[in-house]
Parts: C-alpha cells; structure tokens; sequence
C-alpha cells in the first residue's frame, strides 16, 4: 500500500475543507513546498495534489504552484481538480505530473475520459466523490443522481485502472474512514483503490491495509500532527 499525503491548493496556499464545505476553510500553510519537503524528509514516494478552486470553478489558478511543486521534487504527484479538458491534461502531464484525477469530467465528459485513457492509459485516475451512495462533482457541491454501482460499471467497461474514492461526509472530521465503502466497492471493481476521507489515525491505516488496497490518502491527520508520516510510511509494501 503506498502512503499519499495531500495538499489541497487555494490561493496557492495550502489548506483543509471540512466535508468538502469551502466556507469550512483553515490555512496551515502559505507556502506549500515547504511541505513536500517535509513529505521527503519522511521517507514519503507518493503524494495527492487538489486544485480546489479548479474543483469549484474549471480554473486552474494554482497551475503557477502546481508547476513549482513539480520542479521541485522527484515525488510521485497524482493531480486532481478542475481538468476538464484535453488540453488542460496535457498541460500538466506536459510538466511532468505523474498521474491526473479526473471527477466532474469523467461524469460530464466521457468522450474526454475515453480519449485520455486511450492516450495516457494508467496516468489517467478517475475521482469518485460520495455522499449517502451518490456520486458528486463540481468539488463535491452538486449531486449528479449517479449510483456507486452505475458508476462502477462504467468505469470497468472503460478499464479504468485507479480509483480515488472519498466518503465526503468524512472528509476532514477526523470521525473516521468509511470501511464499509471500500469492502464494497472492491466487490464492484479491481481497479487500484485509493481510500480518502476521515482517515484519523494509525488504527484507520491498519484497518485500510487489512483490505488490501492500493493507497490511503492522510490529509488533515497529517497537519494536526494526529498521524506522523515517519510512521505511517511503515505501512508502505
């Protein structure tokens, strides 16, 4: 399983939402290379980038930082967040970013999803968002009426190979994870799963790894000190 601290970029600083609400904002860092150095520092090979404003709106204001992350470091960089648009993927996959996220887009724009998988294969992640067993999009505001299942299908029939799934309603509560969501979405795909949301503590890591899956993202654990990445890299096999 491999270990993907993240960073959420607003205003190119970095920042954590409270179950994806953008009025729930707290700002723990101006200056967000300093924390993939510290990613670095602690034996971490992967990480999770949002672009929260390309979430909500489609722009890609944080292109700037993104690419200065990216110069930076010889990190594993998976990217989500606002790319909706061919040109926009080959933007950043132009400057080297490993894997990008699609959300809305995979929803909206399956012509896009497609045509991306056929050129880009495994770099090509899609971005599932759940609240109550319905798929949301546009950075979690607008439920799309599309089941987990129905989603699912779609994205085995397209071999869609990683998936990051986010129980919304856990994201940043520090509540716990959605075990549940993961044991049944592995019975829907074996595709890469990817667990984010609610994963608090090293408990939530060891239940994640039992599972099986590919990776766990660590988001706000990871700035309140709650989970120590020197630590939880251990997890990593």
């Amino acid at each position: 399983m491999y270990i993907f601290p993240a960073i959420d970029l607003y205003d190119s600083k970095a920042v954590r939402l409270l179950k994806g609400d953008y009025e729930q904002m707290t700002v723990y860092s101006d200056n967000p290379l300093e924390i993939v150095r510290d990613f670095e520092k602690n034996g971490i090979s992967h990480m999770h980038m949002v672009d929260l404003e390309g979430a909500k709106s489609g722009d890609n204001r944080n292109y700037g930082m993104i690419e200065k992350i990216r110069e930076s470091s010889n990190i594993f960089i998976q990217l989500g967040g606002g790319i909706r648009s061919m040109e926009q993927a080959e933007k950043y996959l132009g400057i080297g970013i490993d894997r990008i996220i699609l959300g809305t887009a995979a929803i909206e724009d399956e012509d896009l999803l497609i045509n991306l998988l056929k050129k880009y294969g495994e770099k090509i992640a899609v971005g599932l968002d759940v609240m109550n067993g319905v798929v949301r999009t546009h950075g979690w505001r607008k439920s799309t009426g599309v089941s987990l299942n129905d989603f699912c299908g779609k994205l085995n029939a397209l071999n869609v190979r990683t998936i990051i799934a986010t129980d919304i309603s856990k994201d940043g509560a520090m509540k716990g994870t959605n075990i549940a969501l993961y044991e049944e979405l592995k019975t829907l795909t074996d595709a890469d799963l990817i667990a984010s949301g609610g994963i608090h503590n090293m408990a939530e890591l060891q239940k994640i790894t039992d599972l099986g899956l590919y990776g766990a993202i660590i988001g706000k654990a990871y700035y309140t000190g709650d989970i120590k990445l020197s630590e939880a890299v251990k997890y990593e096999k």
